[in-house]
């Protein structure tokens, strides 16, 4: 493996050895907590123009598997992980993490001190890098040159409407950057699913007759997709039983009357317990989160908080009074797991059933 290095904004550079891709790339930097579940992560479209950091030390030692693809064609810009372990014994592995990386031109860099990383971001907070072949001062101009797109939606969902049909409920999904694991869960309850554009006006939506409607996750900030989302989510939801995920959630909460604030540190993971208010048990979800919920904006006369994060106070779930609608900020689907919030979907199906009788 060729020697690589991972530089900074700050002027920081960090040597290591280059796998996957050989391409120099530029993007957002940030880490993922998570133990389990690398490849789920790295095809998430949440991670669009992003450098993701790998807490989990040891990566790679269960090759790259057809079930756990959570979109087609990832759009990461890159890996930076302690350990790159290249053999697995899993009996669904299909590719090795390298030759998935090189077929997708995204590069990697192993040998890195992650965990010096991880306490710098958390104190400054995600920044740009690049991954490259030689850490010059011609490295450093172009990194403080590039300018990061805050149109990653638009880059990501698709520019036109797609079924996954089934039999059961008719179900349209508003995509954001939408994840397969939202799909499966849909398949699993035979929902016959209609995926249209973010830009989807209400009529787009109400032409199609649907059950239920469910706003995806995505990158990006919410407020840079403007005011034409929250008129079709207000008009929805007034109409169609209505769930909401992650940047979904987010956009829910903004054409509620809320107010969001960029978290400080990005938080990526699965480590955080989450308690469930109605019944004051809780959970652990996996959650791709840079903005959040201001508790203080809610009116409490439209929406009720229904989860919260019990480490640093976050709004994690809100439910409307008045009409079948609800959101969560965390990863519903359990891709990766944990599994303990896909009860919301039956929720889901619940809310579509009881509007039919």
């Amino acid at each position: 493996m060729a020697k690589r290095y991972l530089i900074l904004e700050d002027g920081s550079a960090y040597a290591g050895e280059g796998f996957g891709a050989g391409a120099t790339t530029s993007g957002e930097v940030i880490f993922n907590l998570n133990l389990l579940g690398y490849q789920e992560t790295i095809t998430d479209q949440i991670y669009h123009n992003q450098i993701i950091i790998f807490a989990q030390p040891a990566i790679g030692n269960v090759g790259i598997n057809h079930d756990s693809y959570e979109s087609i064609l990832p759009t990461a810009k890159g890996m930076v992980v302690r350990d790159l372990t290249n053999i697995s014994t899993n009996r669904l592995s299909r590719l090795s993490l390298d030759e998935f990386l090189q077929q997708h031109n995204i590069p990697g860099i192993s040998g890195i001190d992650t965990r010096h990383l991880i306490r710098k971001l958390r104190q400054a907070g995600p920044m740009k890098g690049s991954i490259v072949d030689v850490a010059d001062a011609h490295a450093f101009d172009q990194l403080n040159a590039t300018v990061l797109t805050n149109r990653q939606v638009d880059q990501v969902a698709t520019p036109k409407p797609y079924s996954n049909p089934d039999t059961g409920k008719n179900v349209v999904v508003i995509d954001f950057g939408l994840k397969h694991g939202i799909l499966r869960q849909l398949s699993e309850r035979r929902c016959n699913v209609t995926v249209l554009p973010w830009t989807a006006s209400a009529q787009d939506v109400l032409n199609l007759d649907p059950d239920g409607v469910l706003l995806s996750t995505g990158p990006g900030s919410p407020l840079d997709l403007g005011t034409g989302v929250l008129d079709m989510i207000r008009e929805v939801q007034a109409e169609i039983p209505l769930f909401a995920i992650g940047l979904g959630h987010e956009l829910f909460a903004l054409a509620n009357g809320a107010e969001l604030t960029a978290l400080p540190v990005e938080y990526h993971g699965s480590s955080h317990p989450i308690r469930r208010i109605i019944t004051n048990d809780v959970i652990y979800a996996t959650q791709g989160q840079g903005y959040a919920v201001l508790a203080k904006s809610i009116d409490r006369d439209r929406l009720i908080t229904t989860y919260v994060d019990l480490i640093n106070g976050t709004v994690q779930g809100l439910r409307h009074r008045d009409f079948p609608a609800f959101s969560v900020q965390f990863f519903a689907d359990g891709a990766p797991g944990p599994h303990e919030s896909r009860d919301l979907f039956d929720e889901f199906m619940e809310a579509m059933t009881s509007r039919e009788g």
